[in-house]
Protein backbone atom coordinates (compact mmCIF):
# COMPACT_ATOMS: atom_id res chain seq x y z
CA UNK A 1 0.00 0.00 0.00
CA UNK A 2 2.71 2.47 0.85
CA UNK A 3 3.95 2.06 -3.04
CA UNK A 4 0.31 3.39 -4.29
CA UNK A 5 0.15 7.11 -5.23
CA UNK A 6 -2.98 9.16 -4.36
CA UNK A 7 -4.25 8.74 -8.02
CA UNK A 8 -3.69 4.84 -7.50
CA UNK A 9 -5.58 4.47 -4.23
CA UNK A 10 -8.52 6.71 -5.73
CA UNK A 11 -8.98 4.19 -8.48
CA UNK A 12 -9.00 0.86 -6.24
CA UNK A 13 -11.21 2.17 -3.54
CA UNK A 14 -13.84 4.65 -5.79
CA UNK A 15 -14.33 0.92 -7.57
CA UNK A 16 -14.46 -0.79 -4.26
CA UNK A 17 -17.44 1.44 -3.48
CA UNK A 18 -19.48 0.68 -6.40
CA UNK A 19 -21.25 -1.85 -4.75
CA UNK A 20 -22.89 0.40 -2.66
CA UNK A 21 -26.22 1.41 -3.93
CA UNK A 22 -27.26 3.83 -0.89
CA UNK A 23 -25.61 7.27 -1.80
CA UNK A 24 -28.46 9.51 -2.28
CA UNK A 25 -27.91 13.06 -1.27
CA UNK A 26 -31.86 14.10 -1.12
CA UNK A 27 -33.33 15.38 2.20
CA UNK A 28 -30.58 17.27 3.79
CA UNK A 29 -30.83 21.01 5.30
CA UNK A 30 -29.80 23.69 3.29
CA UNK A 31 -26.40 24.78 3.72
CA UNK A 32 -24.34 27.16 1.20
CA UNK A 33 -20.78 29.36 1.50
CA UNK A 34 -22.54 32.33 -0.53
CA UNK A 35 -22.02 34.76 2.15
CA UNK A 36 -18.34 33.81 1.99
CA UNK A 37 -18.01 32.05 4.93
CA UNK A 38 -16.94 28.34 4.68
CA UNK A 39 -16.66 26.63 2.03
CA UNK A 40 -19.24 24.62 -0.48
CA UNK A 41 -22.75 24.26 -0.25
CA UNK A 42 -25.54 21.34 0.11
CA UNK A 43 -27.87 22.13 -2.91
CA UNK A 44 -25.39 23.76 -5.93
CA UNK A 45 -22.66 22.61 -8.49
CA UNK A 46 -22.95 20.10 -10.75
CA UNK A 47 -20.41 17.17 -11.43
CA UNK A 48 -18.38 14.81 -13.49
CA UNK A 49 -18.62 12.05 -11.08
CA UNK A 50 -22.03 11.30 -11.40
CA UNK A 51 -24.07 8.77 -8.98
CA UNK A 52 -27.38 7.76 -10.16
CA UNK A 53 -30.78 7.89 -7.45
CA UNK A 54 -33.45 4.13 -7.88
CA UNK A 55 -35.70 7.49 -9.08
CA UNK A 56 -33.55 8.46 -11.92
CA UNK A 57 -31.97 11.68 -10.15
CA UNK A 58 -28.72 12.61 -11.05
CA UNK A 59 -25.91 13.42 -8.10
CA UNK A 60 -22.55 13.99 -7.84
CA UNK A 61 -20.36 12.49 -4.99
CA UNK A 62 -16.84 11.18 -4.38
CA UNK A 63 -17.97 7.72 -3.50
CA UNK A 64 -14.60 5.72 -2.02
CA UNK A 65 -13.93 3.50 0.70
CA UNK A 66 -11.39 4.54 3.37
CA UNK A 67 -9.80 1.13 2.60
CA UNK A 68 -10.76 -2.27 1.25
CA UNK A 69 -9.05 -4.44 3.62
CA UNK A 70 -11.27 -5.94 6.07
CA UNK A 71 -10.87 -8.40 8.80
CA UNK A 72 -14.25 -10.15 8.34
CA UNK A 73 -15.04 -12.36 5.47
CA UNK A 74 -18.60 -12.36 4.35
CA UNK A 75 -19.05 -14.43 1.87
CA UNK A 76 -20.96 -11.64 -0.73
CA UNK A 77 -18.15 -9.53 -0.48
CA UNK A 78 -15.10 -8.67 -2.87
CA UNK A 79 -14.00 -6.84 -0.09
CA UNK A 80 -13.66 -10.06 2.35
CA UNK A 81 -10.61 -11.12 3.95
CA UNK A 82 -10.30 -14.21 1.92
CA UNK A 83 -10.86 -12.27 -1.73
CA UNK A 84 -7.74 -12.26 -4.05
CA UNK A 85 -7.78 -8.39 -4.85
CA UNK A 86 -5.61 -5.04 -4.75
CA UNK A 87 -5.89 -3.87 -1.66
CA UNK A 88 -5.13 0.08 -0.66
CA UNK A 89 -5.58 2.62 2.13
CA UNK A 90 -6.30 6.25 2.41
CA UNK A 91 -5.00 7.99 5.82
CA UNK A 92 -7.84 10.73 7.18
CA UNK A 93 -6.39 13.76 5.95
CA UNK A 94 -6.31 12.32 2.36
CA UNK A 95 -9.65 11.68 2.07
CA UNK A 96 -10.06 15.17 3.66
CA UNK A 97 -7.78 16.85 0.87
CA UNK A 98 -9.59 14.57 -2.11
CA UNK A 99 -13.19 16.09 -0.92
CA UNK A 100 -12.08 19.92 -0.86
CA UNK A 101 -10.03 19.23 -4.17
CA UNK A 102 -12.52 17.72 -6.11
CA UNK A 103 -14.99 20.26 -4.36
CA UNK A 104 -13.30 23.15 -5.41
CA UNK A 105 -12.76 21.75 -9.22
CA UNK A 106 -16.80 21.47 -9.30
CA UNK A 107 -16.54 17.57 -9.46
CA UNK A 108 -18.70 16.64 -6.85
CA UNK A 109 -21.99 17.60 -4.43
CA UNK A 110 -20.22 15.98 -1.61
CA UNK A 111 -19.15 12.86 0.41
CA UNK A 112 -19.94 9.51 0.14
CA UNK A 113 -17.10 7.59 2.92
CA UNK A 114 -17.74 4.09 3.59
CA UNK A 115 -14.95 1.48 5.02
CA UNK A 116 -13.64 -2.19 5.39
CA UNK A 117 -13.07 -3.14 8.94
CA UNK A 118 -9.24 -2.60 10.06
CA UNK A 119 -7.91 -3.47 13.09
CA UNK A 120 -11.33 -3.01 14.87
CA UNK A 121 -14.58 -1.81 14.61
CA UNK A 122 -13.42 1.31 16.72
CA UNK A 123 -10.41 2.09 15.25
CA UNK A 124 -12.51 2.29 11.96
CA UNK A 125 -15.40 4.40 12.98
CA UNK A 126 -12.79 6.56 14.24
CA UNK A 127 -11.22 7.40 10.83
CA UNK A 128 -14.41 7.53 9.21
CA UNK A 129 -15.21 10.66 12.28
CA UNK A 130 -11.78 11.89 11.68
CA UNK A 131 -12.84 12.74 8.29
CA UNK A 132 -16.01 14.41 8.59
CA UNK A 133 -15.14 16.41 12.01
CA UNK A 134 -12.26 18.15 10.02
CA UNK A 135 -14.01 18.83 6.99
CA UNK A 136 -16.84 20.96 9.28
CA UNK A 137 -14.33 21.80 11.69
CA UNK A 138 -11.18 22.65 10.23
CA UNK A 139 -12.56 23.57 6.72
CA UNK A 140 -15.72 24.83 7.62
CA UNK A 141 -17.00 22.24 4.74
CA UNK A 142 -20.78 23.05 3.90
CA UNK A 143 -21.32 20.09 1.81
CA UNK A 144 -22.89 16.69 1.95
CA UNK A 145 -21.78 13.84 4.13
CA UNK A 146 -22.85 10.46 3.97
CA UNK A 147 -21.41 7.93 5.85
CA UNK A 148 -21.50 4.70 6.20
CA UNK A 149 -21.08 3.48 10.09
CA UNK A 150 -20.36 0.35 11.38
CA UNK A 151 -22.97 -1.38 14.09
CA UNK A 152 -20.12 -2.89 16.33
CA UNK A 153 -18.68 0.78 17.25
CA UNK A 154 -19.14 2.46 20.16
CA UNK A 155 -22.30 3.93 20.15
CA UNK A 156 -20.66 7.44 20.61
CA UNK A 157 -18.41 7.00 17.91
CA UNK A 158 -21.87 6.49 15.96
CA UNK A 159 -23.29 9.29 17.49
CA UNK A 160 -20.43 11.88 16.66
CA UNK A 161 -20.90 10.94 12.81
CA UNK A 162 -24.55 11.58 13.49
CA UNK A 163 -23.15 15.12 14.32
CA UNK A 164 -21.10 15.79 11.98
CA UNK A 165 -23.10 14.15 8.81
CA UNK A 166 -26.05 14.56 6.30
CA UNK A 167 -26.97 10.99 6.60
CA UNK A 168 -26.25 8.19 8.28
CA UNK A 169 -26.37 4.84 6.83
CA UNK A 170 -26.24 0.94 8.62
CA UNK A 171 -26.43 -1.76 6.11
CA UNK A 172 -28.53 -4.92 7.36
CA UNK A 173 -26.86 -6.45 4.41
CA UNK A 174 -29.47 -9.47 4.08
CA UNK A 175 -33.04 -9.67 3.79
CA UNK A 176 -32.98 -13.05 6.56
CA UNK A 177 -31.65 -13.74 10.23
CA UNK A 178 -30.65 -17.32 8.23
CA UNK A 179 -29.21 -15.65 5.46
CA UNK A 180 -27.02 -13.33 7.23
CA UNK A 181 -26.05 -15.96 9.78
CA UNK A 182 -24.77 -18.00 6.59
CA UNK A 183 -23.53 -15.73 4.71
CA UNK A 184 -21.77 -13.20 7.28
CA UNK A 185 -21.54 -15.07 10.39
CA UNK A 186 -19.39 -12.76 12.21
CA UNK A 187 -22.00 -10.04 11.95
CA UNK A 188 -25.10 -9.76 13.79
CA UNK A 189 -28.68 -8.71 13.45
CA UNK A 190 -29.06 -7.97 16.75
CA UNK A 191 -26.48 -5.60 16.68
CA UNK A 192 -27.39 -4.40 13.33
CA UNK A 193 -31.49 -3.42 14.43
CA UNK A 194 -29.19 -2.04 17.68
CA UNK A 195 -27.25 0.35 16.34
CA UNK A 196 -30.40 1.41 14.08
CA UNK A 197 -32.54 1.76 16.73
CA UNK A 198 -30.12 3.76 18.69
CA UNK A 199 -29.40 6.44 15.89
CA UNK A 200 -33.17 6.91 15.27
CA UNK A 201 -33.36 7.73 19.05
CA UNK A 202 -31.00 10.16 18.60
CA UNK A 203 -31.87 11.72 15.17
CA UNK A 204 -35.52 12.12 16.86
CA UNK A 205 -34.12 13.71 19.93
CA UNK A 206 -32.06 16.01 17.80
CA UNK A 207 -34.99 17.22 15.87
CA UNK A 208 -36.66 17.72 19.36
CA UNK A 209 -33.86 19.68 20.24
CA UNK A 210 -33.90 22.18 17.51
CA UNK A 211 -37.77 22.81 17.98
CA UNK A 212 -36.87 23.94 21.32
CA UNK A 213 -33.92 25.57 20.73
CA UNK A 214 -32.56 26.96 17.60
CA UNK A 215 -28.82 26.81 18.76
CA UNK A 216 -29.28 23.34 19.29
CA UNK A 217 -26.73 21.41 16.93
CA UNK A 218 -28.36 19.77 14.01
CA UNK A 219 -28.03 15.45 13.64
CA UNK A 220 -28.19 13.64 11.10
CA UNK A 221 -30.99 16.25 9.54
CA UNK A 222 -31.10 13.93 6.24
CA UNK A 223 -31.71 10.85 8.33
CA UNK A 224 -30.81 7.30 8.03
CA UNK A 225 -31.25 4.90 5.10
CA UNK A 226 -29.87 0.70 4.62
CA UNK A 227 -29.01 -1.57 2.00
CA UNK A 228 -30.17 -4.83 0.98
CA UNK A 229 -28.42 -7.63 -1.14
CA UNK A 230 -30.75 -8.88 -3.33
CA UNK A 231 -30.57 -12.60 -4.54
CA UNK A 232 -27.74 -13.95 -2.69
CA UNK A 233 -29.36 -16.03 -0.49
CA UNK A 234 -33.05 -17.66 -0.54
CA UNK A 235 -35.01 -14.76 0.55
CA UNK A 236 -38.18 -14.44 -1.77
CA UNK A 237 -39.53 -10.90 -3.41
CA UNK A 238 -42.60 -11.45 -0.63
CA UNK A 239 -39.76 -11.69 2.70
CA UNK A 240 -37.85 -8.66 1.46
CA UNK A 241 -40.87 -6.70 0.57
CA UNK A 242 -42.04 -7.30 4.47
CA UNK A 243 -38.55 -6.93 6.02
CA UNK A 244 -38.57 -3.31 4.28
CA UNK A 245 -41.24 -2.56 5.52
CA UNK A 246 -40.49 -3.69 9.27
CA UNK A 247 -37.10 -1.41 8.67
CA UNK A 248 -39.22 1.49 7.57
CA UNK A 249 -41.49 1.26 10.44
CA UNK A 250 -39.52 0.47 12.93
CA UNK A 251 -36.66 2.77 12.43
CA UNK A 252 -38.22 5.37 10.52
CA UNK A 253 -35.78 5.19 7.53
CA UNK A 254 -35.47 7.31 4.44
CA UNK A 255 -34.71 4.72 2.27
CA UNK A 256 -34.05 1.15 1.82
CA UNK A 257 -32.17 0.45 -1.15
CA UNK A 258 -31.95 -2.84 -2.91
CA UNK A 259 -28.26 -4.30 -4.69
CA UNK A 260 -28.76 -7.14 -6.80
CA UNK A 261 -25.83 -9.35 -6.04
CA UNK A 262 -23.31 -9.78 -8.55
CA UNK A 263 -20.77 -12.52 -8.59
CA UNK A 264 -17.06 -11.74 -7.63
CA UNK A 265 -13.96 -12.89 -8.08
CA UNK A 266 -12.86 -15.86 -6.26
CA UNK A 267 -16.46 -16.49 -4.86
CA UNK A 268 -17.57 -18.85 -2.00
CA UNK A 269 -19.03 -22.11 -3.17
CA UNK A 270 -21.91 -21.20 -1.12
CA UNK A 271 -22.93 -18.25 -3.43
CA UNK A 272 -25.12 -18.62 -6.62
CA UNK A 273 -23.30 -19.09 -9.92
CA UNK A 274 -25.48 -16.69 -11.38
CA UNK A 275 -26.86 -13.06 -10.63
CA UNK A 276 -30.35 -12.50 -10.24
CA UNK A 277 -32.22 -10.38 -13.36
CA UNK A 278 -31.34 -6.71 -12.42
CA UNK A 279 -35.56 -6.03 -13.44
CA UNK A 280 -36.09 -8.18 -10.13
CA UNK A 281 -34.34 -5.22 -8.24
CA UNK A 282 -36.25 -2.61 -10.11
CA UNK A 283 -39.12 -4.16 -9.45
CA UNK A 284 -38.50 -4.17 -5.47
CA UNK A 285 -38.17 -0.45 -6.26
CA UNK A 286 -41.20 -0.13 -7.61
CA UNK A 287 -43.29 -2.17 -4.39
CA UNK A 288 -41.12 0.13 -2.17
CA UNK A 289 -42.97 2.97 -3.82
CA UNK A 290 -46.07 1.35 -3.81
CA UNK A 291 -45.99 0.88 0.21
CA UNK A 292 -44.35 4.68 0.22
CA UNK A 293 -46.16 6.78 -1.56
CA UNK A 294 -49.37 4.63 -2.75
CA UNK A 295 -50.87 3.36 0.42
CA UNK A 296 -50.40 0.10 -0.18
CA UNK A 297 -50.28 -2.50 2.90
CA UNK A 298 -46.51 -5.15 3.17
CA UNK A 299 -49.44 -7.73 2.59
CA UNK A 300 -51.25 -6.79 -0.41
CA UNK A 301 -47.94 -6.23 -2.13
CA UNK A 302 -46.48 -9.80 -0.90
CA UNK A 303 -50.28 -10.81 -2.71
CA UNK A 304 -48.87 -9.40 -6.13
CA UNK A 305 -46.14 -11.87 -6.30
CA UNK A 306 -46.42 -15.44 -7.64
CA UNK A 307 -48.36 -17.68 -4.65
CA UNK A 308 -46.06 -20.56 -5.16
CA UNK A 309 -42.20 -19.22 -5.30
CA UNK A 310 -42.84 -15.71 -3.55
CA UNK A 311 -41.62 -13.53 -6.48
CA UNK A 312 -42.71 -10.31 -8.54
CA UNK A 313 -43.82 -11.36 -12.03
CA UNK A 314 -40.59 -9.35 -14.15
CA UNK A 315 -42.67 -8.45 -16.98
CA UNK A 316 -45.30 -6.61 -15.20
CA UNK A 317 -44.77 -3.70 -12.72
CA UNK A 318 -46.05 -5.28 -9.23
CA UNK A 319 -48.50 -2.44 -9.29
CA UNK A 320 -50.50 -4.30 -12.43
CA UNK A 321 -49.97 -7.56 -11.10
CA UNK A 322 -51.75 -6.63 -8.09
CA UNK A 323 -54.68 -5.18 -10.16
CA UNK A 324 -54.79 -8.15 -12.72
CA UNK A 325 -55.24 -10.64 -9.33
CA UNK A 326 -57.75 -8.22 -7.65
CA UNK A 327 -59.77 -8.00 -10.98
CA UNK A 328 -63.16 -7.83 -8.29
CA UNK A 329 -62.08 -4.58 -7.32
CA UNK A 330 -62.03 -2.38 -10.32
CA UNK A 331 -63.56 -0.65 -12.51
CA UNK A 332 -63.07 2.36 -10.57
CA UNK A 333 -65.02 5.56 -11.15
CA UNK A 334 -62.51 8.27 -11.78
CA UNK A 335 -65.61 10.67 -10.95
CA UNK A 336 -66.53 9.19 -7.63
CA UNK A 337 -63.77 7.27 -6.02
CA UNK A 338 -61.41 8.20 -3.40
CA UNK A 339 -57.94 8.82 -3.75
CA UNK A 340 -57.08 5.78 -2.24
CA UNK A 341 -58.75 3.91 -5.05
CA UNK A 342 -57.69 5.69 -7.56
CA UNK A 343 -53.95 5.44 -7.06
CA UNK A 344 -54.32 1.70 -7.36
CA UNK A 345 -55.52 2.27 -10.86
CA UNK A 346 -52.60 1.05 -13.01
CA UNK A 347 -50.69 3.67 -14.65
CA UNK A 348 -52.18 6.49 -12.59
CA UNK A 349 -49.44 8.13 -9.91
CA UNK A 350 -49.64 10.62 -7.15
CA UNK A 351 -49.34 13.68 -9.93
CA UNK A 352 -52.10 12.27 -12.18
CA UNK A 353 -54.57 11.90 -9.82
CA UNK A 354 -54.39 15.11 -7.98
CA UNK A 355 -55.01 16.32 -10.95
CA UNK A 356 -58.02 14.28 -11.37
CA UNK A 357 -59.34 15.30 -7.65
CA UNK A 358 -59.15 18.95 -8.71
CA UNK A 359 -60.72 19.26 -12.13
CA UNK A 360 -63.76 17.14 -10.64
CA UNK A 361 -64.50 19.24 -8.53
CA UNK A 362 -65.86 21.71 -11.41
CA UNK A 363 -66.97 18.92 -14.23
CA UNK A 364 -67.62 15.38 -15.11
CA UNK A 365 -64.26 13.86 -16.84
CA UNK A 366 -64.14 12.17 -19.77
CA UNK A 367 -61.81 9.24 -21.30
CA UNK A 368 -59.96 12.24 -23.40
CA UNK A 369 -59.29 13.79 -19.93
CA UNK A 370 -57.96 11.26 -18.99
CA UNK A 371 -55.50 10.65 -21.79
CA UNK A 372 -54.08 13.96 -21.09
CA UNK A 373 -53.05 13.53 -17.60
CA UNK A 374 -51.25 9.93 -18.73
CA UNK A 375 -48.50 8.50 -21.24
CA UNK A 376 -51.06 5.68 -22.35
CA UNK A 377 -55.09 5.61 -21.56
CA UNK A 378 -54.63 2.21 -23.14
CA UNK A 379 -53.25 0.54 -20.28
CA UNK A 380 -56.21 2.61 -17.90
CA UNK A 381 -59.43 1.67 -19.95
CA UNK A 382 -59.68 -1.67 -18.51
CA UNK A 383 -59.84 -0.34 -14.87
CA UNK A 384 -61.89 2.93 -14.69
CA UNK A 385 -64.95 4.44 -15.58
CA UNK A 386 -65.71 7.73 -16.91
CA UNK A 387 -68.60 10.06 -18.10
CA UNK A 388 -68.45 8.44 -21.51
CA UNK A 389 -66.08 5.00 -21.26
CA UNK A 390 -67.65 1.90 -19.20
CA UNK A 391 -65.04 -1.09 -19.77
CA UNK A 392 -68.49 -4.02 -20.24
CA UNK A 393 -66.67 -6.63 -22.06
CA UNK A 394 -62.94 -5.76 -21.52
CA UNK A 395 -62.79 -5.68 -17.97
CA UNK A 396 -64.34 -9.35 -17.91
CA UNK A 397 -61.54 -10.85 -20.57
CA UNK A 398 -59.63 -13.66 -18.97
CA UNK A 399 -56.83 -12.80 -21.38
CA UNK A 400 -56.32 -9.37 -20.09
CA UNK A 401 -53.02 -9.28 -19.18
CA UNK A 402 -51.35 -9.31 -22.67
CA UNK A 403 -53.36 -6.65 -23.54
CA UNK A 404 -52.55 -4.60 -20.38
CA UNK A 405 -48.68 -5.64 -20.24
CA UNK A 406 -46.44 -3.18 -21.75
CA UNK A 407 -44.87 -4.91 -25.35
CA UNK A 408 -41.20 -5.97 -25.29
CA UNK A 409 -39.00 -4.15 -28.00
CA UNK A 410 -35.36 -5.62 -29.01
CA UNK A 411 -33.54 -1.94 -29.01
CA UNK A 412 -31.23 -1.19 -31.70
CA UNK A 413 -27.51 -0.30 -30.69
CA UNK A 414 -26.83 1.80 -33.55
CA UNK A 415 -30.64 3.09 -34.74
CA UNK A 416 -31.16 6.10 -36.16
Amino acid sequence: MALLDTTQKLSILADAAKYDASCSSSGTRDRNSRDGKGIGSTNGGGGICHAYAPDGRCISLLKILLTNSCIFDCHYCINRKSSNVRRARFTAQEVVALTLDFYKRNYIEGLFLSSGIIHSSNYTMEQIVEVARSLREDHDFRGYIHLKTIPDADPALIEAAGRHADRISINVELPTVGGLKRLAPEKSEQRIEGAMGQMRTAIEDGADARSRYRSAPVFAPAGQSTQMIVGADAATDRDIVHRAAHLYGRFALKRVYYSAFSPIPDASAVLPLRRPPLMREHRLYQSDWMIRFYGYAPEEVGDAADPATGMLPLDIDPKLAWALRFRDRFPVDVNRAPREMLLRVPGLGPRPVQSILSIRRHRTLRLEDIARLTNSVKRLRPFIVTADWRPLLLGDRADLRPLVAPRQEQLELFAA
